[in-house]
């Protein structure tokens, strides 16, 4: 029976297990300004500078469910020690970093890190707030700390970036790291593991696919689509996802829920959250390089740019929170989503060199309100989907797939700036890429969603707030669905 978590002490618990995510948004966000100098100190390629931001998501992506595993096997507070350590070690390398080589090694090291400590930070905020009215009050500030970080990220990495140069990015990252590892070694209280399996052989499959793909895209545009290297990587994803899913249907220990995926509806909902991430972290890729490319920003003035459109995610969120539970999940996903690509592909056809800033900043700020909107509204769409029984794994199923349109959408993106020919032909056609995703994922919402609506709304009815919009866990279960930054920031419920 765990003990109601003293004032004081919950403040402090709070406190330490935010530092690190706020490390982990912050380390996320800040390196959307911090490309063109990354560039130019380590001479790197748009290849290169892409491996640098990809990296990370590609062991985050294929890790985070095989880390939320660890961590109800040996212990949250164990692991989310372990993650943070290991992340705040990869920080020191990655400001140290003498090449790309040595970079890109700190940067996959901080994935790895980040998939270990951010599921398990939000397994021992539920542990340190049992009862259901100050849990909620605590899900709702900690959102609001998530959301602000990943707002401000854009523009703190600029002010970083433009008076210390692109290694105090990570620097910064020391003193938050070395506090938070102090802090919760002293007050957070620790969740016992439990033994159980953990797949490990379908999670290695996972990830040598995600590695394998990740290489085609990002190197073919440099290398060429018909190079023996891109080629052979194309094929060891192809063998890699074959063999993953041969494993899925006869293992007893599965990565993925098989049963879920076999309805159409939680289906449909994990492919348009891949289309949402792809399309917004893709063209975030983007726009920090554009800003900066093409219309001549400094890292600071294209942080401070970027910040609008980044904070009126929130707003988005607001507007869920007040309209979902009036038209229902399926109708603001796919309402909101088409908002999104109407806005997306205006700037498309009419980004040029004499578009001033404030039309650029209005038309995309506008769109991603719609963003905002749809994040809620597509968590609430797959618990639905998934059913009360299923919502700890759907939840984590999401948001790791969510990881992986995150690394497609900037490979992807890469490769479309690398042979636009110029930035705003790049522009043009990455806005044109990203209106295409949202517009499709709208589609696949409202034929593929059907049938998810009376569900949803009677799981809303049966459950309470969850970060995630899902069935809040036991206290003993680890959630691998942690609130995501930037693209998808507090996920804010009717009532919450």
């Amino acid at each position: 029976m765990i003990k109601q978590t003293a004032p004081r002490r919950g403040g402090a618990q709070l406190f330490a297990l935010a530092l690190g995510f706020v490390m982990a948004t912050l380390d996320v966000t800040v390196m959307n300004v911090a490309g063109p100098q990354l560039r130019s100190g380590l001479d790197l390629s748009l290849a290169g500078l892409t491996w640098v931001v990809d990296g990370y998501v590609l062991v985050f992506a294929a890790l985070l469910l095989l880390a939320g595993s660890l961590a109800g096997r040996y212990g949250a507070l164990r692991v989310y020690l372990l993650g943070l350590a290991l992340f705040t070690a990869a920080s020191l390398v990655c400001a140290l970093a003498p090449n790309a080589a040595v970079l890109v090694a700190g940067r996959l090291a901080q994935g790895a890190g980040a998939a270990l400590f951010m599921p398990s930070s939000l397994t021992l905020l539920l542990n340190a707030f049992p009862e259901p009215t100050q849990r909620a009050r605590v899900l709702g500030l900690w959102s609001a700390i998530i959301s602000t970080a990943a707002g401000l990220g854009p523009a703190i990495g600029g002010v970083l970036v433009g008076a210390f140069g692109w290694r105090s990015i990570f620097l910064i990252n020391l003193p938050i790291g070395l506090v938070g590892l102090l802090l919760a070694r002293r007050v957070v209280t620790p969740v016992p593991g439990r033994r159980a399996p953990l797949g490990a052989p379908g999670h290695a499959l996972g990830l040598l696919a995600l590695a394998a793909l990740a290489f085609g895209l990002i190197e073919g545009p440099e290398a060429g689509w018909t190079a023996a290297p891109v080629l052979v990587g194309f094929g060891v994803a192809v063998v890699a996802s074959a063999a993953f899913l041969v494993r899925e249907r006869r293992a007893a220990v599965r990565v993925l829920p098989g049963e879920l995926f076999a309805r159409p509806a939680f289906s449909a909902a994990n492919l348009v959250g891949f289309l949402f991430n792809m399309g917004c972290y893709g063209g975030m890729f983007m726009l920090g390089l554009f800003l900066q490319n093409a219309r001549g920003a400094s890292p600071m003035t294209a942080g401070l740019q970027m910040l609008p459109t980044q904070l009126v995610f929130l707003l988005g969120n607001l507007l869920y929170a007040r309209l979902g539970h009036r038209v229902g999940d399926r109708r603001a996903l796919v309402g909101s989503l088409a908002f999104t690509a109407a806005g997306t592909l205006a700037l498309a056809l009419t980004v040029s060199p004499g578009m001033p800033y404030w039309v650029l900043a209005v038309v995309l700020s506008v769109a991603n309100t719609g963003l905002g909107v749809a994040s809620p509204a597509m968590t609430g769409a797959l618990m639905g989907a998934a059913g009360r029984e299923h919502a700890h794994i759907a939840s984590a199923t999401l948001n790791a797939n969510r990881q992986i349109g995150t690394l497609v959408g900037i490979a992807v993106m890469g490769a479309v700036l690398a042979g636009a020919g110029g930035w705003y032909g790049g522009a043009t056609a990455s806005f044109g890429l990203a209106s295409g995703a949202y517009l499709v994922a709208a589609l696949i919402a409202w034929y593929g969603l059907r049938g998810a609506a009376r569900e949803a709304e009677e799981q809303q009815g049966a459950t309470g707030p969850h970060p995630d919009g899902a069935t809040g866990p036991d206290r003993d279960e680890t959630p691998t669905a942690p609130p995501q930054p930037a693209c998808a920031q507090a996920r804010v419920r009717p009532g919450a």
